[in-house]
């Protein structure tokens, strides 16, 4: 005999202002059977009793349990009307309806592979945050983008989007933007290459990921800047390569020290224009010495080429890239921190012998990029709008550097820090004295509303760096010169 479902004693939340009352009893009835209020082989009054206990009509019970018999929360039994289903896993009867309740005795058993545990072990995910704080790092001017020319290119290609543009992508990208990029590189960079060298990714971080599957085998040797980019770090290591940190100084990565450390490294990383996070460039002298060792040692270099476009005198270093002649230099870019971070796009510019097993592994782990996004870009690119960007982009961080850098020559933060002399770029890095510990001015700046980098955080060998990596893209001058002083409160007040 089936028991009688007591709803009589069931407690309904009341229904939400502007919530269709068939939702509103779906969530009800569902939430009493997921916490066991409502027991298995229960059965439940008629649609018409249900209807007149609450005051409600007829078809919307009809509404609310039509979804919960298709999910299988209810059976029809015909002639006899609607029951909780029997056949329930037991858990789901005890179990909270919230996923952020669950315990740790809900979770599978089933483990991570050797690259998922070491991936989790050296790059944990970014929480989410207040967006824009001042002093935030890695972040572009995006009071300054041209978002209603943005809205309305993209209007105009959705509309002109035909049956190719929908429905088909090329692994390597769209070619009108690959030929844009390729064009622009060799003017503005100094990049030799044909559109077929550029392939379009979702930003650095994949095309690392990608290079390294490429040419790494576990237990190879990668030089690493020290300090350096942490997500270049997670992924050699991802990979089980062995890293090895390379000193950074004031000509930019020690090639000498690390023919030393390993003279026999598959991949060296670096970010010659403009190195992070320290913010110096490589020299010339050490440019073709770290050439010479990568012809000899028959190895690859990644050039990271994160925000060199961003030069306030003269034009940008040619890249390190138009010094190879032997097609060893891989280069990469994004404009996620040129243009803003969820464009998600970037490019890569591989040597001949790399292109078509990038793009295999490229489609391998999601086909293609976001074809739209790519040719409202293109068009970006195509019409001038790119370079007009740029442009006035260099002149806003120019000022903005300006008023971060006399916030610390004769502002608030004047004599509590010193800034590294950089000439491109969005953040710049500050050295603290030994006393005030870059990781405690973090959490101070904090609770102050300013978002810090600790420069520790980059360390990898090394030991003696203690500083923050400020950011100075996203705020105007006078934000910044507010943050400065909220700031210099936090070294104030904390020590």
């Amino acid at each position: 005999m089936s028991k009688k479902a007591p709803f009589n004693e069931l407690v309904f939340r009341p229904a939400e202002a502007g919530k269709p009352l068939a939702a509103w009893l779906y969530e009800e009835l569902r939430a009493a059977i997921l916490d066991g209020r409502l027991k298995a082989s229960s059965r439940l009054p008629s649609t018409r009793q249900l209807a007149l206990q609450h005051g409600i009509a007829r078809g919307t019970v009809i509404a609310a349990f039509g979804p919960l018999l298709e999910e299988g929360y209810l059976e029809s039994r015909q002639g006899s009307g609607s029951y909780v289903a029997a056949n329930l896993p037991d858990r789901f009867f005890n179990a909270p309806s919230g996923p952020s309740r669950r315990t740790a005795a809900t979770q599978s058993e089933a483990g991570l592979s050797r690259w998922g545990g070491k991936l989790s072990a050296t790059f944990p995910p970014r929480a989410s945050k207040e967006l824009g704080l001042p002093f935030e790092a890695n972040l572009p001017a995006m009071d300054l983008f041209p978002i209603a020319l943005w809205g309305r290119l993209a209007g105009r290609r959705i509309r002109q989007a035909g049956r190719r543009l929908l429905g088909e992508g090329d692994s390597a990208g769209y070619r009108p933007l690959r030929e844009a990029v390729a064009d622009h590189l060799g003017v503005a960079r100094g990049v030799k290459c044909t559109a077929d060298q550029v392939v379009i990714v979702s930003g650095t971080q994949q095309t690392l990921q990608l290079v390294a599957r490429l040419v790494l085998d576990p237990g190879d040797r990668v030089w690493m800047e020290d300090p350096g980019y942490i997500g270049a770090l997670a992924a050699f290591k991802a990979e089980a390569a062995q890293v090895v940190p390379v000193p950074v100084d004031e000509q930019g990565l020690d090639v000498a020290a690390g023919q030393r450390l390993a003279p026999r490294a598959k991949l060296a990383y670096i970010t010659p224009a403009h190195q992070f996070p320290l913010g110096v460039s490589l020299s010339l002298e050490r440019r073709l010495a770290l050439l010479r060792w990568a012809q000899k040692a028959k190895a690859w270099i990644f050039e990271d080429d994160y925000d060199s476009e961003y030069r306030f005198s003269g034009k940008p270093l040619p890249s390190l890239q138009s010094l190879d002649s032997s097609q060893c230099v891989i280069f990469a870019g994004s404009f996620n921190k040129m243009l803003f971070p969820t464009l998600r796009l970037g490019y890569v510019v591989l040597p001949p012998k790399l292109v078509q097993p990038f793009i295999h592994a490229r489609s391998m782990m999601d086909r293609f990029p976001p074809v739209l996004d790519q040719a409202v870009l293109a068009d970006f690119f195509i019409e001038g709008h790119f370079g007009q960007h740029i442009r006035r982009m260099r002149e806003a961080y120019a000022e903005r550097l300006a008023a971060l850098l006399e916030t610390a020559e004769s502002g608030p933060l004047a004599g509590l820090l010193d800034i590294a002399y950089i000439q491109a770029g969005m953040q710049a890095a500050a050295f603290l004295p030994a006393t005030l510990p870059d990781m405690k001015v973090m959490t101070a700046a904090a609770a102050q509303g300013v978002e810090v980098l600790p420069l520790s955080v980059f360390q990898i060998g090394r030991t003696d760096i203690n500083g923050l990596l400020l950011g100075f893209a996203n705020a105007t001058p006078a934000a910044i010169r507010k943050a400065a002083a909220r700031l210099a409160k936090a070294l104030g007040r904390s020590f």
